[in-house]
């Protein structure tokens, strides 16, 4: 039996909006993934921790409060001293397109706005799953 692909869903931050990050994390347990949803407010070393201990192939930020510049960097240094450089992440929300490249160079995997279909989330993470970061 092959092991289910494991997400976890986070919202760092004060953000107390959780709906996107709900819906997403039905839709990625509906496509047959186990899904962590951390809940609100939490800290870049919580959800690294959280990665860490719940052995997550991704990672999902939903960031809807306008700091995805100043939180990203942070998960991801965070994640990397963990060891948890092949853990994929990626950012939903509220992301001004002129921040997804600077984004992708720190190492975000994808980053998916307002209005995304789920099942392009579901086909990104197979992928991501499939094809390990270098």
């Amino acid at each position: 039996m092959e092991r289910k692909i494991r997400v976890l869903i986070a919202k760092p931050g004060l953000d107390g909006h959780d709906r996107g990050a709900k819906v997403v994390a039905r839709a990625l347990r509906d496509a047959g993934m186990e899904v962590i949803y951390t809940g609100l407010r939490q800290t870049p070393p919580m959800i690294a921790e959280a990665a860490l201990q719940e052995d997550v192939d991704v990672v999902g930020l939903s960031i809807l409060s306008g700091a995805h510049m100043a939180l990203v960097p942070r998960v991801l240094e965070e994640m990397r001293r963990r060891g948890l450089d092949d853990v994929a992440l990626f950012v939903g929300g509220i992301i001004p397109p002129d921040d997804v490249a600077p984004l992708k160079e720190m190492g975000v995997r994808e980053v998916f706005g307002p209005g995304t279909n789920t099942h392009d989330v579901v086909t990104f993470i197979r992928q991501a799953v499939d094809e390990p970061t270098a």
